[in-house]
């Protein structure tokens, strides 16, 4: 029992240092589902109950237990971002679990910094704790924005109010670059944690698949010393926050309005270790100190997030290289290799026209956008496969999937770019293998303009060889297809160049 603010002992069991210490012994150490959720359930408890406690008691309770949640966050994390897919039950619970924990992480963190700069009994005795109280409450928000960005979901407004304080505060304080051990073998400080939320946000949010960004995360904490802030624009920063009326993270530009409160993210630094770093990974070596939380993934899956980083950053930033015009056309629209492959004349379609109708926002000669309410592109994700068809129009063309994000309607935003305006169905023969399993199906990307000699091919995922050859029938004609690349792998799809050479079909090859 512990004297409370006023003068009554609390009954709470983390009203005892001893006593939470002997909870803390209790969670399971090799069950991190159960672990993680009891933790969160303490970590909350220690919020709703704060009045209970004088602030120095509050904050050593709460790092006690943020600490001993961290192996099990980085154990669920491992599992929630595999290589393969996972079941929509796995996902389900994983996702629930890591939510929580940040969740209310980061609002017991915020907690201690509101009762601190409330005056609240105990607050001097943790001054000393005050950079790692503002690095672990941005840290939270990190882990709390990868969970949204894993469903493409809405961000709280709070959240960015949230990082505002924290950096703000510790700015005021002159404790934003002192460097703190955010956890056993993390050191950092709140700017670099400040600088590595921006950043990361800045570059992936809506961008990249989820896995995608959980890795790039990864780069940015590695390299997160390279990042620096300015309060001022000087032609180098990358992105621009703003700590008075916080929103996420914005491209800087010189043509924006520039006013105290902004603070300017720069990353000379990052490039060139991201240089290095790409030349190690091109090795097929992924440096010890790159914390991936254990995952295996290969070095050239790394190594590829890590080059596409380097051209994110470069400056100035990438303009659109083909105006938009506003404009209202109806789409239909059908999602995947499978259901493009039913719309065209090679395709099993059994009469039911199963497509969804798109709305189109804007256009481009590269790309639309689309705004759909969630329930008519539930699974849809960055990447899928699409193909669409203006209601005016006979023929189908491709596109992937670029850009995804939600609005306070729950409706999704949809970026997409056109890989062609027109696809046909084609057979396809692998001469390297023999029976039923030689024959297959492909969409062929009919681009007129092309002189190339190349053939654009849609396959189902996993054909793709570069030591393998096709044989493509169109047209009533035999092409030769040599392999070139395989330019994107996608869930269900191949989409590979091919050198394209038209054969007699009386020869034997």
């Amino acid at each position: 029992m512990v004297l409370g603010l006023f003068g009554k002992k609390s009954d709470h069991p983390l009203a005892d240092i001893k006593t939470a210490q002997l909870l803390l012994d209790d969670i399971p150490k090799t069950d991190s589902l159960k672990a993680l959720q009891e933790l969160s359930e303490w970590i909350e408890s220690i919020r709703e109950q704060a009045n209970d406690f004088k602030l120095d008691h509050q904050w050593a309770v709460l790092r006690m237990f943020d600490q001993a949640a961290q192996s099990h966050a980085r154990k669920l994390l491992h599992d929630y971002f595999p290589l393969q897919s996972l079941s929509k039950f796995q996902e389900n619970r994983l996702w629930t679990l890591l939510d929580t924990f940040y969740t209310q992480s980061e609002l017991c963190h915020h907690d201690v910094l509101t009762r601190y700069r409330d005056g609240a009994k105990g607050a001097s005795a943790i001054k000393s704790d005050l950079p790692l109280l503002c690095a672990r409450g941005i840290a939270a928000n990190i882990g709390l924005l990868k969970m949204t960005a894993a469903r493409y979901t809405l961000v709280d407004p709070s959240l960015w109010r949230h990082v505002a304080a924290y950096y703000s505060f510790a700015e005021t304080q002159g404790i934003q670059s002192e460097s703190v051990i955010l956890y056993p073998g993390v050191n950092t400080s709140v700017a670099q944690e400040f600088c590595v939320l921006n950043t990361w946000y800045g570059t992936t949010s809506g961008t990249m698949i989820p896995l995608h960004e959980h890795i790039t995360e990864r780069l940015f904490s590695y390299l997160g010393k390279g990042l620096q802030i300015a309060k001022s624009y000087n032609g180098i920063g990358i992105f621009a926050f703003d700590t008075a009326q916080p929103t996420p993270p914005m491209r800087a530009t010189a043509e924006a309005t520039i006013h105290p409160a902004l603070r300017f993210i720069e990353a000379e630094g990052v490039r060139q270790q991201l240089d290095g770093l790409v030349k190690t990974l091109e090795k097929g070596i992924i440096p010890e100190t790159l914390n991936l939380y254990d995952a295996k993934y290969e070095a050239t899956l790394v190594r590829d997030i890590a080059s596409s980083l380097m051209q994110s950053l470069t400056l100035p930033p990438p303009t659109r290289r083909n105006p938009r015009r506003q404009i209202k056309v109806n789409l239909k629209v059908a999602s995947g290799f499978f259901k493009m492959l039913e719309q065209t004349d090679v395709g099993l379609n059994f009469g039911a026209d199963e497509s969804e109708a798109w709305e189109v926002e804007d256009i481009s000669a590269t790309g639309f956008r689309s705004v759909v309410p969630l329930a008519r592109a539930e699974g849809l994700k960055i990447g899928a496969l699409v193909g669409s068809r203006p209601e005016s129009v006979s023929h189908w063309g491709a596109g992937v999937v670029r850009r995804l994000s939600r609005d306070a309607q729950n409706n999704l935003h949809i970026g997409v770019e056109v890989l062609s305006s027109r696809f046909v169905g084609v057979p396809l023969i692998d001469k390297a293998r023999s029976g039923a399993e030689a024959g297959m199906l492909g969409l062929y990307l009919n681009r007129p303009t092309d002189t190339s000699g190349e053939a654009w091919l849609l396959m189902k995922v996993e054909t793709f060889a570069i030591n393998r050859s096709l044989v493509m029938q169109l047209d009533d004609k035999e092409y030769l297809l040599l392999p070139l690349a395989l330019i994107e792998r996608g869930e269900d799809y191949d989409l590979a160049r091919y050198r394209m050479m038209e054969q007699d079909v009386g020869a034997d090859e």
